[in-house]
């Protein structure tokens, strides 16, 4: 039995249940990165310092909390690119999950939003599969 699928149009309508995943992934990773990316200068939604481990803030030549806001910078970036290019981005959002995964097991009383942000990576990781098929670009 061949089981090869191919890139039909009607795999790409918006009724397919595959194309309509790959949107809400790239929505969701579209907004939520430039959304935190954001409030990394405003700390709307959380005081973002508080996740970085004392010991990177310590090693970083420019200070904890501007170590930060370059952090916002680069999230921000991400999120257009997913926008863009989300054949590349996808992986670019998810290797930056496993790093923020790392930073946050570093720290003790964060192993929770460590576990979240593993969801987060394995949804990425979808969005990567999915634009295989479903992105030109």
């Amino acid at each position: 039995m061949n089981t090869t699928l191919t890139n039909t149009s009607s795999d790409r309508s918006a009724a397919a249940p595959a194309y309509q995943a790959f949107r809400i992934l790239q929505a969701g990773f579209i907004a939520a990165p430039i959304l935190a990316g954001l409030d990394k200068f405003f700390h709307l939604l959380v005081n973002w310092d508080q996740y970085l481990p004392s010991s990177v803030a310590q090693l970083s030549p420019v200070g904890g909390h501007n170590l930060m806001l370059i952090v916002g910078v680069i999230e921000i970036v991400a999120g257009i690119g997913v926008a863009l290019k989300p054949r590349l981005f996808a992986y670019v959002i998810a290797a930056w999950l496993a790093v923020i995964i790392a930073n946050l097991l570093l720290i003790p009383g964060y192993f929770d939003v460590a576990l979240r942000d593993f969801g987060l990576f394995l949804a990425a990781l979808a969005l990567a599969r999915l634009s295989q098929q479903f992105s030109r670009t």
